[in-house]
């Protein structure tokens, strides 16, 4: 079958870990193909099918699993719900128009269901809750939905009640169409709605039908007159109230039993937008200017690539949203970010299926096979109509390690691990410290690298040491120094010769210059000198690390017109700052971060304590929109090693933060001293 923007759905599945996600769409797979369900306890999903998804019983990838329902394609993404993986959110919320929220009865809302939720807000993306394992011990329905209403808002109206009394949830009633289904033990049936229960219902479709009646005025003056709203107007005013971001439904079911699992496939469908529905996708053209680029199947073909994955077999996969025109297998295809010609090989991806596709259309999401040139973010587009999207914004890191092959062998093995990890992780940082000659990998929090330490250990079979990073500090002088510098090797024939009196002072920057007179130095040797002092701020006196913010000034020197070169005055050069240095008061300054910390309101008292505790100065606060506070500090880097595990503590993990490097500053005197016993390069020497 043939499908067009307007019949295509892509629906995000977010939540909190462990609430259900991957459960729910095995169940709504099981359901459209009427198949046998699989089960995350027996690594039999659909959706979780690497081996590591398997042995930690949890989504680690966004999956993607198509659904043919209604003459629909539903492009359902099963998203991670843990922290670690929050790229994985941040990059499907770029993809889709439409999500579904799942929250654990049990445990109400969850903070990742609070973090998801203000994503979606936050991109404007409609969505339906549903309230997952009612089955277990029979949550309380009001308590659940009170809980949902304080941390979500009111907006969230519910669509269906429990069916049953308190004892059991055996089914839901749909209090939109007013319709009841009961579970028998092995699926869902048409059953009555209780008596006992039907003020309830009657309540709560009246509050549906006026939130209906409010979105046009023709239906308010209806409704305000008592006549009643048809099943079309409803039906009609519910999809323009979600669509609008006005109202978020709420269902309650079990996704282990099948309950109200219809129901959301339907709603999916009638509810959510299509690719085509909200705001066009922006993008840039040849010159800069900014284009909106229409979901049209007509127009020229774009697309941008939001996810990519290593398969051990079918090499780089990436997961392309198709925004406009139409692309057939074969095509070549134009990518702006590295300015190539690629030739597609597409794919509809299944879980870990993948199966040819002859074309994709525009609000398609699809993959590309065996195109290791392209990178998460890469736009791909038609060659005679060029355009290019924003890359997505992902966090960066905030948490490192050290890590070392344990002998020559293994380092080639981790160069090609870390290469096909990062490919996936684009909140992974990857870098060499020129400094401390470290190997460091970056990541969002200390259980995410230690996932991938773990994984290069486990999946890719290296042997490896970790460390914690050293911080790179820096020398300078307070104080102005004269300095005498002699390099004199005289014994036969050409020799060494060169004498130098020089001037060093604290300054904004590092900086050479001269004030000789009379010729006491040629010229030809104010460069090696230069030089020399160069070379010797690279290692300060105190404790070995460069020296910053210094002059040097030549003052005076001699030379022999034999034995004087250019190695001479370099090497004197060097003497005369040895000389100078202890005498210019020398200091240890620190690295300084500016972090933009973000908390919820309730959580300010502990933070801000915390952060006096780690020599944070507060530089501003700022009331965000939704109930949080930005926190501006500046905070030595030796103060943040642990950071991101401790507001994660502090916040119940709804904290998060963003640094970068400031300025280096004076270590406080009282730890000056344990700074160079524990950091002290010249003790490694």
């Amino acid at each position: 079958m043939d499908y067009n923007a307007k019949s295509i759905r892509n629906v995000a599945i977010f939540g909190h870990q462990g609430s259900g996600k991957t459960s729910l769409v095995e169940s709504l797979y099981a359901t459209v193909y009427k198949k046998e369900k699989g089960s995350v306890e027996k690594g039999t999903t659909v959706s979780d099918f690497t081996p590591e998804e398997k042995k930690r019983l949890m989504s680690i990838s966004t999956s993607v699993v198509p659904l043919i329902y209604r003459d629909h394609k539903v492009n359902l993404l099963d998203i991670p719900g843990n922290d670690d993986f929050v790229y994985e959110r941040i990059a499907a919320s770029n993809a889709v128009k439409g999500a579904i929220l799942v929250i654990n009865a049990g445990a109400k809302v969850e903070v990742g269901a609070v973090k998801a939720y203000k994503t979606l807000r936050k991109k404007g993306i409609p969505f339906i809750v549903y309230v997952n394992k009612m089955d277990k011990d029979y949550p309380d329905y009001e308590d659940i939905l009170n809980d949902i209403h304080a941390k979500l808002g009111k907006s969230c109206i519910p669509f269906t009640l429990p069916l049953g009394h308190a004892d059991k949830f055996d089914g839901i009633i749909n209090v939109v169409d007013l319709k009841a289904r009961r579970y028998n033990g092995k699926e869902c049936v048409d059953d009555e709605i209780y008596e006992d229960k039907k003020a309830k219902v009657f309540e709560l479709h009246n509050s549906i039908c006026e939130a209906v009646a409010v979105t046009d005025d023709a239906l308010l003056d209806k409704f305000f007159s008592g006549e009643p709203l048809t099943n079309a107007e409803i039906h009609e005013g519910l999809r323009k109230g979600v669509l609008n971001g006005d109202l978020y439904p709420v269902l309650f079911g079990s996704a282990l039993n099948n309950i109200t699992i219809n129901t959301l496939l339907n709603m999916m469908i009638d509810y959510l937008p299509s690719p085509a529905d909200l705001k066009p996708y922006i993008a840039k053209d040849l010159n800069g200017k900014e284009v909106e680029v229409n979901t049209d199947e007509k127009a020229p073909f774009s697309s941008f690539i939001f996810k990519t994955s290593v398969d051990p077999y079918l090499g780089t996969i990436n997961y392309i949203k198709v925004t406009s025109g139409t692309v057939k297998n074969g095509d070549e295809v134009y990518c702006p970010n590295n300015k190539s010609y690629v030739k597609v090989s597409l794919a509809q991806p299944c879980g870990k299926d993948m199966q040819t596709m002859d074309y994709a259309v525009a609000g398609d999401i699809v993959c590309l096979t065996k195109l290791p040139e392209l990178d998460t973010g890469f736009t791909l587009c038609d060659k005679n109509n060029i355009v290019q999207f924003k890359p997505i914004n992902f966090p960066t890191a905030v948490f490192y390690r050290a890590v070392a092959a344990e002998n020559k062998k293994e380092e080639e093995k981790l160069g090609a691990a870390l290469s096909k990890i990062s490919k996936e992780d684009p909140t992974l940082e990857i870098k060499r410290n020129a400094e401390t000659k470290q190997l460091l990998i970056g990541g969002v929090s200390e259980s995410h690298v230690n996932y991938v330490l773990s994984k290069i250990k486990s999946q890719f079979n290296v042997a490896i040491t970790t460390d914690d990073p050293k911080i790179c500090y820096r020398e300078t002088i307070k104080a102005e120094a004269n300095g005498n510098g002699r390099y004199i090797k005289q014994s036969g024939g050409s020799g060494f010769y060169g004498v130098v009196e020089m001037k060093f002072a604290p300054s904004d920057e590092i900086s050479f210059s001269e004030e000789v007179f009379g010729g006491a130095v040629p010229k030809n040797y104010f460069p090696s000198i230069e030089k020399g002092f160069y070379e010797a701020l690279n290692e300060g006196l105190l404790a070995g690390f460069p020296v910053i913010n210094c002059k040097a000034v030549l003052l005076d020197g001699k030379y022999h017109p034999v034995d004087s070169n250019e190695l001479a005055f370099k090497m004197a050069s060097i003497l005369a700052f040895k000389d100078a240095y202890m005498k210019a008061k020398p200091t240890i300054l620190e690295p300084i971060l500016r972090v933009f910390i973000y908390v919820d309101n309730v959580y300010m008292g502990d933070v801000l304590n915390d952060l006096n505790s780690r020599r944070g100065r507060i530089q501003n606060i700022v009331d965000q929109e939704d109930d949080s506070t930005m926190i501006e500090v500046l905070i030595p880097e030796s103060e943040t090693l642990d950071y991101v595990t401790k507001l994660k503590v502090l916040t119940q993990g709804s904290g998060y933060f963003v640094r970068e490097f400031e300025a280096y500053e004076e270590v406080p005197a009282q730890l000056k001293d344990k700074v160079i016993k524990e950091n002290s390069l010249l003790n490694k020497q």
